[in-house]
């Protein structure tokens, strides 16, 4: 294939969201993970709205059972906005969850198989095209947003790329990490791919953060791919297999990243958002002072 054939427009975006989310029960009993508000939007909508501004078209969510009620938020709510209407009230506020007509999709994963069997299961959507994968629960915050960054090196470089960041060499057993190879500014040449690996095996301290841009040509890889770490089967896996046969990088996203799977790690991004915003921003600065004193 010619380096152009590995630079076609990403258009679309998978978001797998299917997951139970146990660690925030009962909050996540009735509710899915992926609407729990930080400060004023719910987490889902941060990963759409960052898709939009990187120029996505078309949002594909991999649901599981009990999940309607995130398509039903980018829904339109008549009687909602009808009352609203007849109150005199801006409807401004619901603009983000509004998507066209055609452009979301949905499908099931049955079976909570990993994150490669979730990004499998939308390959009749994604077809024959380039996609982007947005994991919700690490809401990365920054202007341009990171998918913006990436679709920016991606029109350089084509191929395959990930967004990543440093943390501490001891943290990076739980996550997929990247072997580096040469480096240009925010971009890196990806020379391998492992996931969860040991500290003393880690190939670097730079870390898989949530953001990727990949050739159809995973699907293929991932209909193959046996269970790897934690019995399933990983998506790391599969893009490993694609080093040496595509272009393939590394975005360091210039922006901070909150991991929202966490308690802690949500608390975190709910305060730092809300002390960033200049309708909160001084009065919950404010607060936190008085309660830390």
């Amino acid at each position: 294939m010619s380096a152009e054939q590995f630079k076609k427009p990403v258009r679309k975006a998978v978001f797998p969201v299917a997951g139970l989310g146990t660690r925030f029960l009962p909050a996540t009993k009735a509710i899915p993970k992926e609407l729990l508000p930080v400060v004023d939007r719910p987490l889902i909508q941060y990963a759409v709205d960052e898709a939009r501004e990187a120029g996505i078209e078309e949002f594909i969510f991999v649901t599981g059972r009990g999940k309607t009620a995130i398509v039903e938020h980018f829904d339109t709510a008549y009687e909602l906005e009808a009352t609203m209407s007849a109150r005199g009230k801006s409807l401004d506020a619901l603009d983000p969850t509004r998507i066209q007509p055609g452009n979301l999709v949905t499908v099931r994963q049955q079976v909570p198989l990993g994150l490669g069997h979730a990004v499998w299961c939308a390959r009749a959507v994604t077809g024959d095209e380039p996609f982007a994968i947005f994991l919700p629960d690490e809401l990365m915050y920054g202007s341009p947003g990171c998918m913006a960054q990436m679709v920016e090196a991606y029109n350089e470089v084509g191929g395959n790329l990930v967004s990543v960041l440093e943390v501490p060499r001891e943290e990076v057993s739980s996550y997929g990490v990247i072997a580096p190879g040469e480096s240009r500014g925010n971009l890196t040449e990806v020379k391998g791919l492992v996931e969860k690996p040991k500290v003393e095996d880690a190939p670097s301290n730079k870390i898989v953060s949530g953001r990727y841009i990949l050739q159809p040509e995973v699907m293929d890889l991932l209909a193959n791919q046996g269970k790897g770490a934690g019995g399933e089967i990983q998506l790391t896996d599969s893009m490993a297999k694609l080093i040496g046969q595509q272009p393939f990088h590394a975005v360091t996203f210039a922006g901070q990243r909150f991991d929202c799977g966490s308690k802690v790690g949500f608390v975190e991004a709910t305060l730092a958002i809300a002390l960033d915003r200049a309708d909160m921003g001084e009065e919950v600065r404010r607060i936190a002072k008085r309660l830390l004193d």
